[in-house]
């Protein structure tokens, strides 16, 4: 096959090749011109004749633009064989080549269930707000961080702004992650998993209110439309007292907005790259701090926001784990896998084998002439 079919046909060269390309002087005799006589260097007797002269220079000029020709392609060949050798090629299976598909449909059954499980939440705190003893018969209970710090009014607000912010990183965030789809339906599964609990943990033990300086809203008692505007307003105001959405009294095992602020900061956490540390430090004093102005502010007794704390750190930190460990799904000794929601887990993460990679990339695709460009940059470099 000649040279430069070689080179038009560079694509079926496969990396592993190893190629030497050497040029040698052939030992065939020099060629022979019309007159019989071989092609005469310079040191060689010039011809008898000037017509001889003349033709036998201009055929060895021919003769040399031919050498020339040929080893400027030989050379060619040989760069455009080294530069692709120069590549290792790394032998990926099959199995993990496609391990991080995007099953954005998955993600929305997660949201059908974080959705439901908020919305029940809203029905159960309109439920026990009927069951709250009157502060005037069963005062607070005592707490001991109570008995050291004073009620700070504005401290509550401290903490829904910080939430808020925590929220919005957060969001701005995973807006610009890679595998989103996965990482969201993780936030949701947890989002929904977490307040299930809570709901569990407020309808069957309902404590009095932490504070006498809460003011809850009147009891309605046998009046079922009431109950569903106030659950209309609860969800309308997201459950923030900013919004002054928060009226309803009974929702304090455990704290909600402990789960959300440290729910945020984990996630934030976890998929930011390791040299934002700075960034990680903010959103941990932003977590940290919103935290703290709940007991100051005197709205959560220490034990709600102690079980918020361990139920949202364990859940992620279980999740993660059997997520990022693949062998711990089938082991028969993995006691993770008895919780509860393994199937839900399992059907979330059937065909995520690695872990998650933190690469951000840009949400928006480019238009087809910026695409365009981008080929014919890329193109001229790699002819260089």
């Amino acid at each position: 096959m000649a040279a430069s079919e070689l080179i038009q046909d560079s694509d079926d060269i496969r990396p592993h090749l190893e190629v030497n390309v050497t040029t040698t002087d052939p030992e065939t005799p020099p060629p022979i011109i019309a007159n019989g006589n071989p092609v005469c260097h310079a040191s060689s007797p010039t011809p008898s004749s000037p017509a001889d002269g003349k033709k036998t220079a201009h055929e060895g000029n021919k003769m040399l633009r031919s050498i020339l020709k040929q080893n400027q392609l030989i050379q060619s060949l040989s760069s455009r064989l080294q530069r692709r050798c120069d590549y290792v090629k790394i032998a990926v299976s099959e199995e993990c080549a496609d391990h991080l598909p995007a099953e954005w449909w998955k993600t929305g059954v997660a949201l059908l269930y974080s959705v439901f499980i908020l919305f029940f939440t809203t029905v159960i705190i309109t439920v026990i707000h009927e069951r709250v003893p009157d502060k005037s018969v069963s005062p607070p209970l005592p707490d001991k961080f109570f008995d050291y710090v004073d009620r700070v009014p504005w401290a509550f607000t401290v903490t829904e702004v910080n939430g808020l912010i925590l929220c919005g990183l957060w969001l701005v965030q995973l807006f610009f992650l890679k595998h989103k789809a996965i990482i969201v339906r993780r936030c949701f599964f947890m989002i929904g998993t977490l307040y299930l609990y809570r709901c569990v943990t407020m309808y069957i033990t309902t404590l009095p209110v932490p504070g006498k300086h809460m003011v809850c809203a009147p009891k309605l008692y046998n009046d079922s439309t009431g109950k569903i505007w106030r659950i209309l307003s609860l969800i309308s105001g997201g459950g923030l007292s900013l919004t002054g959405s928060q009226l309803m009294c009974g929702d304090f095992l455990y704290s909600g907005h402990t789960v959300m602020c440290t729910l945020s900061y984990l996630f934030i956490q976890e998929y930011s790259p390791r040299w934002m540390w700075w960034y990680r430090w903010i959103c941990w004093c932003l977590s940290a701090s919103g935290v703290l102005c709940i007991l100051i502010g005197h709205e959560h007794y220490s034990i709600d926001v102690v079980i918020a704390y361990f139920a949202t750190t364990r859940t992620f930190w279980w999740y993660h784990t059997m997520a990022n460990t693949h062998a711990l799904r089938q082991a028969p000794n993995n006691f993770l896998s008895r919780t509860w929601w393994n199937p839900i887990f399992n059907f979330l993460e059937k065909n995520v084998r690695t872990t998650v990679p933190v690469v951000f990339s840009w949400p928006v695709a480019l238009p087809s002439s910026c695409r365009q460009r981008y080929r014919i940059v890329e193109g001229g470099r790699s002819e260089d």
